[in-house]
């Protein structure tokens, strides 16, 4: 009801006229009545000066023609007067004489007819200038004969008029024009900072804290430039105070101090959801690996030297880990770290650890010289319905296998009996799913903080196999390391679209592969399918992990401003994983974060967690985003997620997949 009545407010004050129309409308208004009273004035006093003009001129005209008809022709005679009369009036501009005897009857008369002035008709009703009539006595000797009646013709006073008032109302208006055309330029300058202050505040809106007014005007609205500018100084200042914060308190709860990896505990709790959590247990390998002779390495070089080396061997381990899709490292003791491949057989595993060995003795031989050093290495095979603590003792006792051998080795747990695809099996089996299409489409529920409403659905892709069905946590990682995951998002963004076009009440989210979402050919073509399809385009979520923005933080700009543009929603996937810099969302705009299960896993007894997740959401509300978390699995996960401010979770808690269409 509140985001309701906020929409109707909006909608109404769509209507409210702007201050510039209304400074525009006031000031051209009174502009427009001065100068209309100047005219109506102007037009008073000369039609007064016109009618005393034909006062004058008749009471003129009346006095010649008595005197004339009192001495220089006898008044007596009716012939003589009329003469007299017709030559009066043909010569001069009257619309009536008339010579009157004692007892009011005509004697001779002349008139004339208004009809033929050249003037608009309507303007000679307008002006109807008074007729006023001028007498004169006829009198011979002392004998007083009549009187004469003169009426002047107001034709040439009607045209005076309407050239006077057409070139008085022609000059208003000219100056008005003027007048209104510099006072448009004038408001138009002095509003501009108003203008550039509305769109810093619908910047602030969508807190992006970046832009500034530098347009100057007046001395009142440069005090409100300046001060909307400060405010956007402070916002920014706290929204970068708030990521540093919570970023510092992600490094001391979850990376180790010197090597940046993963701490230990991080690294346990992450390895317990890829193993353990059904909604993303999937067989992988484990990697233990240790440093042999590290302590004599610290007492004979030094602490910081001892630090370095780890530096460097840390450094390694990441670029190993990037590699590989999903993988993620931790620095477990010393000179201990275990390393998580998903997706992975023991085969390729054994190999792949066996080259990582070799690498990281090299590093350490160059800087423990003349010491003679190994680098040891344990593997084990996770499975499903195998615990973390199995796998953890599993590579731990390979571990103290290899390290039974003085030179650098890699053993594999004697107790694994879970085999997997190879890599070249894994190809094969992923082409042939892509190319006859033995995918499928499956939805999970992500559920509003409320518990009640669905506010959209996940959407993920499973593999048809004759051994049946294969969850995306399996073979995705795979398909990202053989460059495949354009093809397969291609597949699921084409269903997902015509899931939309058939339910038009659906919502649905989708996530992109990292090769995805590096893939110039694959960002081109998914924007020009969004552009083509319509509105539908706008219940769609484009979801990208934060490692993608991570590694490919141009191209993912570029992807997030033109879904921005074409109005589709763009969600952080898998947030808080890898250390990622929090600035990204200061400078791209996204609608929401879904934060990583491995954050989720057992919340209920990791303080730690729930505080970093509540900061979390704190900060992304500040910032008009919401906050979505996945991975929730048990009652007690949801219940110690109802008081930390999310804007909905999901998890097989919640709902469980199923086939779309089912």
């Amino acid at each position: 009801m509140a985001r309701m009545r906020k929409t109707l407010k909006i909608s109404r004050q769509q209507g409210v006229i702007t201050l510039r129309r209304l400074l525009l409308l006031f000031t051209g208004g009174l502009l427009s009545l001065v100068l209309i009273a100047a005219v109506s004035v102007s037009f008073d006093r000369f039609r007064d000066y016109m009618t005393d003009q034909l006062r004058g001129h008749a009471q003129d005209g009346a006095t010649a023609i008595g005197l004339s008809l009192s001495n220089a022709i006898d008044g007596r005679d009716p012939v003589a007067s009329s003469s007299l009369i017709d030559a009066v009036f043909d010569s001069g501009r009257y619309l009536s004489v008339v010579y009157l005897d004692n007892n009011g009857e005509e004697i001779v008369g002349r008139e004339a007819s208004l009809r033929e002035i050249a003037v608009p008709g309507w303007f000679v009703a307008l002006a109807d200038l008074p007729l006023p009539a001028a007498e004169a006595e006829v009198v011979r000797g002392w004998s007083r004969l009549g009187k004469v009646r003169v009426v002047s013709h107001p034709g040439r006073a009607y045209e005076d008029l309407w050239k006077v008032t057409i070139r008085t109302a022609a000059g208003s208006v000219l100056v008005g024009g003027v007048g209104l055309i510099g006072l448009f330029w004038t408001i138009t300058r002095l509003l501009r900072p108003l203008r550039a202050v509305e769109t810093q505040a619908r910047a602030l809106g969508r807190r992006d804290f970046r832009r500034r007014v530098d347009i100057t005007s007046t001395r009142e609205l440069n005090q409100v430039t300046r001060a909307m500018n400060q405010m956007a100084d402070d916002l920014g200042q706290l929204f970068e105070g708030q990521a540093r914060l919570i970023q510092h308190l992600r490094k001391v709860n979850n990376e180790d101090s010197v090597t940046g990896l993963a701490s230990r505990r991080a690294f346990e709790q992450r390895l317990k959801v890829e193993v353990e959590s059904e909604e993303r247990a999937a067989p992988g390998i484990l990697f233990l690996i240790q440093l042999a002779e590290f302590s004599l390495y610290n007492q004979t070089f030094g602490r910081e030297e001892a630090d370095g080396l780890l530096v460097r061997i840390a450094g390694a381990i990441d670029a190993f880990t990037r590699q590989h899709g999903d993988a993620f490292a931790g620095r477990l003791t010393g000179a201990e770290f275990g390393i998580f491949l998903p997706g992975i057989s023991r085969a390729d595993g054994l190999i792949w650890c066996r080259e990582l060995v070799a690498e990281l003795d090299g590093i350490y031989s160059d800087l423990a010289a003349p010491m003679e050093v190994a680098v040891h290495a344990g593997i084990a095979q996770a499975a499903e319905n195998r615990h973390v603590d199995d796998l953890m003792s599993a590579a731990d006792e390979a571990l103290r296998q290899a390290q039974s051998d003085e030179s650098s080795a890699c053993h594999a747990a004697d107790t694994d009996r879970v085999e997997h695809h190879s890599s070249e099996t894994w190809r094969a089996i992923i082409e042939r799913a892509i190319r006859v299409e033995q995918l499928s489409l499956w939805l999970q529920p992500m559920v509003g903080s409320e518990g009640n409403d669905v506010l959209f659905h996940q959407v993920f892709s499973r593999m048809n196999t004759p051994d049946g069905l294969i969850k995306a946590a399996i073979f995705v990682p795979m398909a990202e390391r053989f460059g495949m995951t354009p093809d397969i998002d291609r597949w699921v963004l084409g269903r997902a679209l015509a899931l939309l076009r058939e339910q038009p009440e659906t919502r649905l989210a989708m996530t992109l592969g990292m090769v995805s979402v590096a893939s110039d050919d694959f960002r081109q073509e998914l924007l020009e399918q969004l552009s083509a399809t319509g509105p539908e385009r706008q219940r769609l979520q484009i979801g990208v992990s934060e490692q993608a923005i991570h590694h490919h933080r141009i191209r993912v700009g570029l992807l997030v401003r033109a879904l921005n543009r074409l109005q589709v929603p763009v969600i952080v996937d898998r947030f808080g994983v890898g250390g990622v810099p929090f600035s990204y969302l200061r400078n791209l705009r996204f609608q929401a974060l879904r934060i990583d299960s491995s954050f989720i896993h057992d919340i209920d007894s990791h303080e730690d967690n729930r505080f970093y997740l509540e900061s979390v959401t704190t900060m992304a509300h500040s910032r008009g985003v919401r906050v979505y978390v996945t991975g929730v699995e048990t009652a007690s996960e949801s219940s110690a997620l109802a008081g930390l401010g999310i804007d909905g979770a999901m998890g097989y808690h919640l709902g469980r997949p199923f086939e779309a269409g089912r």
